[in-house]
Order: C-alpha cells, then structure tokens, then sequence
C-alpha cells in the first residue's frame, strides 16, 4: 500500500478516536478550555515532532517560503481553528457521532475547492462519495 494511504487511514483512526476522548474528557470542562487543554498537547506534539524528524535547523525552510505561502498556512490555521471552535463545541452538547458526520461534509467542500481551486480532477466516482456522504448526512440528521 502506498504510504500516503497509510497515513491517511492512520489519520481517519485517530480523528475518530479524537472525537470520542475529547466527549469523553470534557464532562468538567467547557468546550472551549476543552479545546485550549487539547490544543495545547497538539501544540507540543507539533514543536516534538519538527524538531525530530527535520534535523538541527527545522525552521530554516521558512526563510525561503514566500509571503504568500506563510498567508495561506496562517489563513488555513484560522480556519482549523474556527473548525476546532465549532466542532468542540458541537460535541460538548449534541451526539458525538452526529457531529463527527457532519462534520465530515467538509470532505464536500474540500472536493469542491479542490476542483475549483486546485484544478485537481473531477471524476464520477469522487462525486459518487460525495453524493454518498451527503445522503449519510441527511439520513443521520432527519427526523
């Protein structure tokens, strides 16, 4: 298999185990210091893991990155953290497996800016998934 499919499942294996220990630890706390205590690890386990893996000068790369590039990594932290904000949110107080699902309709709004902006192909079977995960949200979120 290659390594970008393992990764990716290894990814999917730990943002579900994610939605669950976060339901599951929040039962003290509001979401939102919910949110600041987990993001704090992540920040930690984020600082470990570029000095580790990206030798004596992690951060060197970034003198060649553009100012463009750093907008778009800081405008997408934003948005991740705005996502982090609402999701937590949304799992303190409603079903942690409805809100995972919906949550996954990100996926749709991540092909349609894909095809959009990226370019990347549009293809029957990716709109086949997508018209699946949003049927998935409509049947999980109807009365």
């Amino acid at each position: 298999m290659e390594t970008w499919k393992i990764q990716a499942l290894l990814a999917a294996l730990f943002a579900g185990l994610t939605s669950v220990l976060a339901k599951s630890g929040m039962t003290a706390l509001g979401a939102d210091l919910a949110l600041a205590v987990r993001t704090f690890v992540v920040f930690l386990f984020i600082t470990a893991n570029t000095f580790l893996f990206l030798g004596p000068q992690p951060l060197a790369p970034l003198r060649q990155a553009s100012s463009r590039d750093l907008g778009l990594l800081a405008l997408s932290g934003a948005t991740a953290a705005l996502s982090w904000i609402f999701y937590f949110r949304a799992v303190k107080t409603g079903t942690v497996s409805h809100v995972a699902l919906i949550d996954k309709g990100s996926i749709v709004v991540t092909l349609l800016l894909s095809f959009w902006l990226l370019k990347e192909p549009f293809t029957p079977k990716v709109v086949c998934g997508a018209a699946f995960i949003v049927a998935g949200i409509i049947t999980l979120t109807s009365k």
